[in-house]
């Protein structure tokens, strides 16, 4: 038996449904696709595929099996690619696990950018806020925001984002804005999930001082966007972002509360699991991320500050300057 014609015979089965579309888009026979797959199954000694008049489904065991046989052929084609032209290797799929929030108010314009300008490559854009299995959902690459201590995983710094609090007028002009840290334990918080899990809210001042204060919040939100949503409705205040929050700031729909202090700065992360070579096609991705976030001023101290928040990532199997 051929492996490679089998997995490749039964991944099309899956992904077009019938063995007869399988065939059509292979350029072999309906039988011969039927059988490539019987084989293959007698070979593992399980059933991978239930089989009825109308359409084909995965068994429990087709399932798993599927998503490696996938994976096998996608890095057998980005094997072939690794050798030929920098325009030949990118093209293909790219997967791309990203941050609601980001990818809802920022992310979208450089995501429609890098396609027009690689309009060979197949981008599978996945949006969620949750730390996702990388290899069981075949994600070449994710953006991620926080602490990352998963040891299976190759992580890379992108730089820290600078965050501070935020409310509106509204808001503000119904409870008094503060005027030293102590007072924010009078006010309505809204939060992330575990962000004062303790009860107790971290900040930082911008001559490094740190201290912690008391806080309940009246609403706690796992999206950056609706977060923002409910500060921007004068709901209380809300640690944000700087950058993401700027349009806001400017127009004066929220006001930063407390500049001399701020809510610690957001470590950025490409992240890629950690037992795959990384294709030329991820690497360009990411690279030109990190320059659109560069050019966004997503790095940037802000001006009251004089610490360095963009820091040197770890070696990633790659030179840092081309990732």
């Amino acid at each position: 038996m051929d492996k490679i014609s089998a997995l490749t015979s039964f991944v099309h089965a899956v992904k077009l449904g019938s063995f007869s579309a399988a065939a059509a888009h292979l350029g072999i026979s309906q039988p011969a696709v039927s059988q490539q797959v019987r084989t293959l199954e007698e070979t593992l000694g399980t059933r991978l595929i239930t089989r009825t008049t109308r359409r084909l489904s995965m068994t429990e065991a087709g399932e798993r099996y599927f998503a490696y046989a996938c994976d096998i052929l996608e890095q057998i084609a980005e094997a072939d690619r690794s050798v030929q032209s920098a325009e030949a290797q990118m093209s293909g799929r790219l997967a791309v696990s990203l941050p609601v929030g980001f990818a809802e108010t920022v992310l979208a314009e450089f995501v429609v950018g890098f396609k027009k300008a690689h309009p060979d490559i197949f981008l599978d854009i996945q949006l969620t806020d949750d730390f996702v299995d990388l290899q069981k959902e075949r994600v070449d690459v994710a953006i991620r925001m926080g602490d990352i201590r998963d040891e299976r995983l190759i992580v890379k710094k992108l730089g820290e984002a600078h965050r501070c609090f935020v409310a509106s007028p509204d808001y503000l002009d119904r409870r008094g804005r503060p005027a030293t840290p102590a007072d924010l334990k009078h006010h309505d918080f809204l939060l992330y999930p575990r962000t004062a899990a303790d009860g107790q809210l971290a900040l930082q001042g911008t001559c490094g001082k740190r201290t912690s204060i008391p806080v309940s919040p009246v609403m706690v939100i796992n999206n950056s966007a609706t977060l923002r949503h409910a500060a921007l409705s004068g709901l209380g205040i809300s640690p944000a972002v700087s950058w993401l929050a700027k349009p806001h700031l400017d127009s004066g729909a929220l006001e930063v509360i407390l500049p001399d202090w701020m809510y610690p700065a957001h470590p950025i992360h490409a992240v890629y699991p950690s037992n795959r070579y990384i294709p030329l096609k991820v690497r360009r991705f990411v690279s030109d991320m990190t320059a659109f976030f560069n050019a966004a001023g997503a790095f940037c101290a802000p001006p009251v500050s004089s610490d360095k928040i963009f820091s040197q990532a770890r070696p990633v199997l790659m030179d840092a300057s081309t990732g």
